[in-house]
Parts: structure tokens; C-alpha cells; sequence
């Protein structure tokens, strides 16, 4: 394969099915590059004491689909030798155990894949408008990134 035909990639996808990690990271593989770094963020069954039952999701979809365009934007430009990026994300509910986000990202080399994955999900959490529900045994909150630029923004 000539390099030219390996030309770099964003691969962004917000879907209401269970996501595959297998799938994410064969999307980022690339012959041109020695590392593919991952970030899998999955649901948890506690939060601060409390028994969690399940998350939910909901996304401004157009809207969240150009921030991660951004962000990938921004990755390319602060690491230029990235090859390709996926960014999965699930919404509707999501049980106990299974991935709510999965990151990918291939480059030659391990540092800037790792900088990079981090770089994305720190991004997507504070300017990507998808919106967390807790269910909890007996009641549920809607959760604010900590992040989340416009949730902490003084009026």
C-alpha cells in the first residue's frame, strides 16, 4: 500500500447500539504506523455511594458530530504525524460494564497516539453537547461534565 492511499482519517459515529471496541481500533490500523492507542469509557455500577442501574445519553447529534470534527481538527494540528482518529460514541441507555465512548488513535509512535487520546476525551467531555442520565435504584440526575464549558459559566 502506497502511503497516499493510507491518507488520514476521522471516524465519528454516535449510535444507540452496543459499540465494539474490535471494531473501533481495525478502523485506525494503518501500516505507516507502530502504535494504536485506546480510550474506553464504560458505565460503572456506583457513584459517590450511590447504586448506579444504568446511564443514558442524549445528544444534540449535528451539533456534537462537528465538535468531534473540531477536536480532530485540533489533534491533527497539535500532533501533525497522527494517522487516524475514531470516536465512537453510545447514546440511549448503556448497562453496567459496556462502553459509553471508545477513542482511537494510530501515529507512528506511542507518545503522541497516547497525548492525543487523552487530549480527545478531555476535549470531548467539556465541549461536546451529549448529555449523561444516571438511573440510580430509587431516583436518576442528570450529570454535568465537570468540564463542560457552559455548565460553569456564570450568568
Amino acid at each position: 500500500m502506497e502511503e497516499s492511499e493510507d491518507v488520514p482519517k476521522d471516524f465519528i459515529k454516535l449510535k444507540s447500539e452496543k459499540l465494539s471496541v474490535d471494531q473501533v481500533s481495525e478502523l485506525v490500523v494503518s501500516p505507516y504506523c507502530g502504535a494504536v492507542s485506546l480510550f474506553i469509557g464504560t458505565t460503572r455500577n456506583n457513584f459517590e455511594g450511590k447504586k448506579v442501574i444504568h446511564l443514558e445519553y442524549e445528544a444534540y447529534t449535528s451539533m456534537a458530530e462537528t465538535e468531534i470534527r473540531k477536536i480532530c481538527r485540533d489533534v491533527r494540528q497539535k500532533w501533525p504525524s497522527i494517522k487516524h482518529i475514531a470516536v465512537h460514541h453510545r447514546l440511549g441507555v448503556v448497562p453496567i460494564t459496556e462502553a459509553s465512548v471508545i477513542i482511537a488513535v494510530s501515529s507512528p509512535h506511542r507518545a503522541e497516539s497516547l497525548e492525543a487520546v487523552m487530549y480527545c476525551i478531555n476535549t470531548l467531555k467539556a465541549s461536546v453537547p451529549i448529555w449523561k442520565k444516571e438511573i440510580y435504584e430509587d431516583e436518576y440526575s442528570w450529570k454535568e461534565n465537570k468540564e463542560c464549558f457552559w455548565a460553569n459559566s456564570e450568568t
